[in-house]
Order: C-alpha cells, then sequence, then structure tokens
C-alpha cells in the first residue's frame, strides 16, 4: 500500500519539470532588446540629422506598415507553435527526438524540417514547440537547419526554375549531411554547457 502514495509523486514531479519548459518566456527587455534599442537610437540620430523630420516620419510610416502586414504572421506562427506544444504527445516526441534518441533523433529532425512547408514564422514556433515537449538540441538544432538548406518548399517554388533540376539536386544532396552533423555537434556541445539539464 505504502508504494502507491510513493509512485503517485513522480509523474507529478514530471509534470513540475516539464511545466516550466513550456513556460520559459522570453523577458521582453534583455541585452539582445538594449542593443537593438541603442542601434535604433542611433541610426533614427543620423537619418534626423540628414533627412530632418519628415525622412523620420516616412520611414516611420512604411515600418508601421510592414508591421502591420507581419503581425497577423508572427501570430499565426506562436498560435501554431503552442497548438503544437499541446497536442503532440510528449512520451513519444521525447522518445523519436529526445537526448536518447541516438541518430535516428537526428535524422527524424532532418527530414522533418526538409518537408516543413511555411517561412520562418512556421519554423521557428515549431522547433520551439518541439524542445517544449522533449526534443533535444540536436534533433531540434538538425530540424532547422534542414528547413533552411533543403526545404522543399523553397527548391520547388524559386530554386527549380530559376537555378534548374541539375543545381538545386546537387545542393539538395551536398546539403544532405550537414543538418546531421549540426545536429550532432549541437547535442555534443549542449550536454557539456548544461550538464545537468542534459540529465
Amino acid at each position: 500500500m505504502s508504494e502507491f502514495p510513493l509512485k503517485d509523486p513522480a509523474p507529478a514531479d514530471d509534470a513540475a519539470d516539464a511545466e516550466p519548459r513550456p513556460g520559459r518566456i522570453r523577458k521582453p527587455i534583455g541585452w539582445s532588446m538594449i542593443v537593438i534599442a541603442v542601434l535604433v537610437a542611433v541610426s533614427a540620430a543620423l537619418v534626423y540629422r540628414r533627412d530632418g523630420v519628415v525622412g523620420l516620419l516616412e520611414i516611420l510610416t512604411h515600418d508601421l506598415a510592414l508591421f502591420g502586414g507581419i503581425l497577423p504572421r508572427v501570430l499565426a506562427g506562436c498560435l501554431l507553435g503552442a497548438f503544437i506544444a499541446e497536442i503532440l504527445p510528449h512520451e513519444k516526441v521525447s522518445r523519436s527526438l529526445g537526448p536518447n534518441s541516438g541518430l535516428k533523433g537526428l535524422l527524424i529532425g532532418t527530414a522533418f524540417g526538409a518537408i516543413l512547408p511555411g517561412g520562418p514564422f512556421t519554423a521557428y514556433p515549431v522547433a520551439s514547440a518541439l524542445l517544449a515537449v522533449g526534443a533535444d538540441f540536436g534533433a531540434t538544432i538538425a530540424m532547422v537547419v534542414s528547413w533552411t538548406l533543403i526545404g522543399y518548399g523553397r527548391a520547388v517554388a524559386w530554386e527549380l526554375p530559376i537555378m534548374g533540376t541539375d543545381f538545386t539536386l546537387w545542393r539538395i544532396v551536398i546539403s544532405l549531411p550537414l543538418p546531421v552533423l549540426a545536429g550532432a555537434l549541437g547535442r555534443f556541445v549542449y550536454v557539456r554547457m548544461y550538464p545537468k539539464a542534459a540529465e
């Protein structure tokens, strides 16, 4: 009888361990935001000095229009990542793409990245969702590098018509091992930099 109460806390501990990962939201103001804000302020001062208020307002209105066009895609991508994190079974993802998945996990990540449609508004939220549900750095790096180098959507829509079949096929063949190598290196570095998290 005493064993049952001991077994129950284990899933709760797992849930407690799993909770911080999806909820680990980046702070809106960090060192990168401060650097960008300083660069924006310096650039704005230079534009103001050269073009005055008119030049500043022209850039600002153009950027606001661009932001308005991008915002729905960013929102859709973030929602997609959140839904995927809720839908995907954590145990299966951890088994297939986790730190103990070996070469198989890197190959699955590479294949998934190669067939993943859409632009960065889709790819990065999906990658973040995979990390949240148990994929390790290596498999996720393999997925992102594969999406960048091999992504069939861009190859079919842009590369084949412009560069031709021979160039596209050879470029893909030569790129095939790179996501796996990048994922293996990412896994190697992550285990050494964050040994407790890797355990």
